[in-house]
């Protein structure tokens, strides 16, 4: 199967404050939202350091600063930290199970709940269903919820994007009652060993910001890459 080759139509939006670096005017380059993706179209956009909300795909692109590094973590090479390594060897009972993107009353309680306790001045906590699964899902690319449970209750759910050579993490929430199991790492790890079983190579952990603490996880998954003008090098972090 090809990819047409045209190129695609990008538009910057306007200025607006930073989410992560205070002070900091950010922007967005965006694909044309009319644009029909064709199938595969969207891996190549990630591995051009794209990422998507939503149907909107984009990239940071911000005038006098490149804080924000698209990173991933190459699964083959990957080597767990022993608190990695802990965390994984204790959530061994949570049993993942496959689904399609589609709403669950279930999920969207979950997600209401890890808004509430994590994030209650963010505007991603509404009680509209619909925006919450357009968020999550996209209807150009393929999508799957990964659910944890534990004795069959819900304890957390990660979204993830199929792409040709890896996967990506979209978004991930979980139980805020069970801080001490760490699920947030064992997303990672778990999906780590999950593109190892499909002949993957790498998982895409979205934009690193050395400056910004709520993006410090990232590069505890070793070794990991970025894009460094315009081509993926392993960070010396």
């Amino acid at each position: 199967m090809t990819v047409r080759q045209n190129r695609p139509d990008l538009y910057l939006s306007m200025p607006h404050p930073c989410s992560y670096l205070a002070g900091r005017m950010s922007a967005i380059l965006f694909v044309d939202p009319q644009r029909i993706l064709e199938p595969g179209e969207y891996g190549i956009f990630v591995r051009q350091g794209f990422r998507r909300s939503g149907d909107l795909v984009y990239r940071p692109h911000c005038q006098g600063c490149s804080a924000c590094v698209a990173v991933r973590v190459p699964v083959r090479d990957f080597k767990p930290s022993r608190s990695q390594r802990r965390n994984w060897k204790r959530n061994q009972d949570i049993e993942i199970i496959e689904k399609p993107v589609q709403f669950v009353p279930e999920h969207f309680d979950l997600y209401r709940r890890y808004q509430i306790a994590r994030h209650p001045e963010s505007g991603m906590n509404d009680t509209d269903p619909q925006k919450y699964l357009n968020f999550l899902g996209s209807r150009q690319v393929s999508s799957v919820f990964f659910e944890m449970r534990v004795c069959g209750s819900l304890a957390g759910l990660a979204v993830a994007d199929l792409l040709p050579d890896g996967l990506s993490a979209v978004y991930t929430f979980f139980d805020p009652d069970l801080p001490e199991r760490g699920l947030g790492v064992y997303a990672v790890l778990w999906e780590i060993e999950e593109a190892k079983r499909r002949g993957l190579d790498y998982v895409y952990l979205g934009y690193w910001i050395a400056e910004s603490p709520k993006m410090s996880y990232k590069t505890r998954y070793r070794p990991i890459e970025g894009i460094h003008h315009g081509r993926w090098v392993r960070l010396p972090v």
